[in-house]
């Protein structure tokens, strides 16, 4: 047994072994590739990212984030404020670029990133909050949350994870198997694990595989052989606009509608249109009303009082000057836009409602269908 000297004395040579290694693989690195890595760690600083903010005053992205490998602003700000650019400094470039995928490793910044926006109803709140403007990123967070369910309901609902109309089998999504069916059982519509399946369903946003074809015809019963072909074809070979399978698209899914999906969850033109129409009617909502109006003149005057905000106002004007122009400005109320928005994004969901049903009513026709022998070619 070591005593606490050895241990000591152990611990100074492991240490002095280190730096011994440290300092040799250092000495390998190339001054340049050194001086670029001190240039990215003081970008990277409390002190140069608190000043960082876009056009209306806010940072651009969180603590965390910043640090990502991938951010187009951090080569940017390498060139303007550092002059580091893989054209006319390669090795400072390399040794900056070098310690910046240090750090985004350390902090998962990228990670952070991917568990941020890895769903459609994430990209969704993003693109809203964007349309929606200043107005709606003003409101207490109460009012914020009332107007952006007004949305987000129905883009949820809309996106085919769960299905409203189904309550007796958890919301399962028609043609899909619960996520936890029993082991071994013929029929997947089943579940084993209720809890599970509703966490999995309705927080998480999963929506389960495709049921066998004999299966998911009793679901949807227009469904055909050819259309279930394709679209498992799709389901697990297609490889995606960026060839690892991140973001595809499939012109007919199990109902014959056209689908996108976004690392394999699904949004069609239904939650498409409803999420454009909600973040459009909630714009126009938010919008104060503003009444120009005229005061001042020989006569004292005295307005009514006004409610603005949570405060009354009284505005008096007196003595002989000149008329001036002024506008008055009401805030809207947020139980009024939260009815529009909803009524926005209802529109929205009905009208991409009626198109899904119109492009699956034509590919369903029979003359775009192959008859028997050109099917069984195609197989």
């Amino acid at each position: 047994m070591q005593t606490p000297l050895q241990r000591q004395k152990a611990q100074t040579f492991l240490g002095q072994v280190y730096q011994d290694v440290m300092g040799g693989i250092s000495s390998l690195v190339p001054e340049r590739v050194k001086e670029g890595a001190r240039a990215s760690m003081q970008l990277m600083s409390p002190e140069a990212r608190r000043e960082v903010r876009d056009e209306s005053g806010e940072r651009i992205l969180s603590s965390i984030s910043n640090y990502s490998t991938f951010s187009p602003k951090f080569k940017q700000e390498l060139k303007d404020v550092k002059g580091i650019s893989f054209r006319e400094t390669p090795q400072e470039f390399i040794g900056a670029y070098a310690a910046r995928l240090l750090t985004d490793v350390g902090t998962d910044s990228t990670r952070h990133i991917y568990w941020r926006y890895n769903h459609p109803m994430a990209i969704a709140d993003k693109a809203i909050e964007k349309v929606a403007g200043a107005p709606y990123k003003e409101l207490d967070p109460t009012r914020k949350a009332l107007v952006g369910l007004a949305v987000g309901a129905p883009t949820a609902a809309s996106l085919g994870t769960f299905d409203i109309t189904n309550p007796g089998e958890l919301f399962r999504a028609k043609g899909f198997s619960q996520t936890y069916p029993e082991v071994g059982a013929e029929d997947r519509r089943e579940t084993a694990q209720p809890g599970l399946e509703l966490v999995e369903r309705m927080f998480l946003g999963r929506q389960g595989r495709p049921l066998k074809y004999e299966t998911a015809k009793q679901d949807i019963p227009d469904l055909t052989p050819e259309r279930y072909r394709q679209y498992m074809k799709g389901f697990y070979q297609d490889k995606g606009v960026t060839g690892l399978g991140l973001v595809k698209f499939t012109p007919e899914n199990l109902r014959g509608e056209p689908e996108a999906r976004i690392v394999g969850f699904p949004i069609g033109l239904q939650a498409l249109g409803a999420a454009t129409g909600g973040a459009l009617a909630l714009r126009q909502s938010l919008k104060p009303q503003r009444t120009p109006e005229t005061i001042g003149g020989k006569e004292r005057q005295i307005r009514k009082p006004e409610v603005i905000g949570t405060q009354e106002v009284q505005r008096v004007s007196r003595g002989m000057g000149k008329p001036q122009e002024i506008v008055r400005v009401k805030p809207a109320s947020a139980r009024v836009a939260a009815g529009l928005t909803l009524a926005g994004s209802l529109a929205g969901a009905l009208t991409g409602h009626v198109v899904n049903r119109a492009v699956a009513s034509m590919n369903n026709n029979p003359e775009r269908l192959p008859d028997t022998l050109e099917y069984q070619q195609r197989m």
